[in-house]
């Protein structure tokens, strides 16, 4: 299906003019289009819990019930139209069960709670949950491919694992020791600091530092989680008597997951190197 659609988008794109501002038009459209696709997964998610905030019938079954349904039938489609690779989709399994695990232990010291009802739970967590963290990790994973990302001085991924392994510990210890959470960013620039991803997008391939791109995929996660506790998907506890935005100190907390993610895809995904 993806290589269908990309033919035909090329057929499309290959006919319209050339010039500097018409390709940097071109260029930015693309990219936005190819970031929606690599979103698929996390943008249906998204757009399921706003449509049933809006109107949710009451025909006996929970709304996270619903989404849990609905998400194992995103995720059998996905494969189903290899969407995704059963690799892919053994990686975004970990990310689910490392999600799930954090959240057991999250909601159980009250860090947030999930305020509705659900038959699918796991120690209070609606299953739904770990497809969130499944979001992340599927449009981590397909943005390799989409995107086709080299690097130059990507650091040893021997390295990344070790300070992947501290953060997920960090997010348990800190509520007991104290927050190692600006040793583990120290560390990132450390790591990451000199390291750029190259990626193509229709024409041309473009650089960015990827200190950067952590920020930006970071971003828009904390921007998905503010559409999420508005819908009271789940909520914090300072949003219990209504809504209000999630703390800027959550989008230091998605940049360190996020980091989990990309240590994890690289598992199916080798960093390679730029030859360009």
């Amino acid at each position: 299906m993806e290589v269908s659609i990309d033919a035909a988008a090329h057929k499309i794109l290959a006919r319209l003019p050339r010039g500097p501002l018409a390709d940097g038009l071109v260029e930015f459209l693309v990219f936005g289009l190819k970031q929606a696709w690599a979103c698929l997964f996390g943008g249906l998610m998204l757009a399921m819990i706003l449509a049933t905030t809006l109107f949710w019938p009451d025909t006996g079954l929970s709304r996270y019930d619903f989404w849990f349904l609905m998400a194992l039938l995103i995720q059998a489609a996905m494969l189903a139209f290899k969407l995704e690779t059963l690799e892919e989709a053994r990686i975004i399994l970990i990310f689910h069960l490392v999600g799930t695990g954090m959240e057991i232990f999250k909601t159980a010291v009250g860090s947030w709670v999930y305020p509705e009802d659900a038959m699918f739970r796991l120690a209070g967590v609606p299953l739904f949950s770990g497809f969130m963290y499944a979001c992340v990790g599927s449009y981590m994973a397909r943005i390799q491919r989409i995107f086709d990302i080299t690097f130059t001085r990507y650091p040893p991924v021997w390295l990344t694992a070790v300070l992947a392994l501290a953060i997920y510990i960090n997010f348990f210890a800190h509520h007991y020791f104290p927050d190692l959470r600006w040793v583990l960013f120290a560390a990132i620039v450390l790591l990451y600091g000199r390291a750029f991803m190259h990626y193509r997008v229709f024409r041309f391939r473009h650089s960015m530092p990827m200190l950067l791109a952590f920020l930006l995929v970071a971003l828009f996660i904390w921007i998905a989680e503010n559409i999420g506790t508005w819908s009271r998907a789940w909520i914090y506890p300072h949003q219990a008597n209504g809504w209000s935005m999630v703390s800027l100190n959550k989008l230091g907390s998605w940049y360190l997951l996020m980091l989990i993610s990309v240590v994890l895809v690289t598992l199916v995904h080798p960093p390679r190197p730029r030859t360009d």
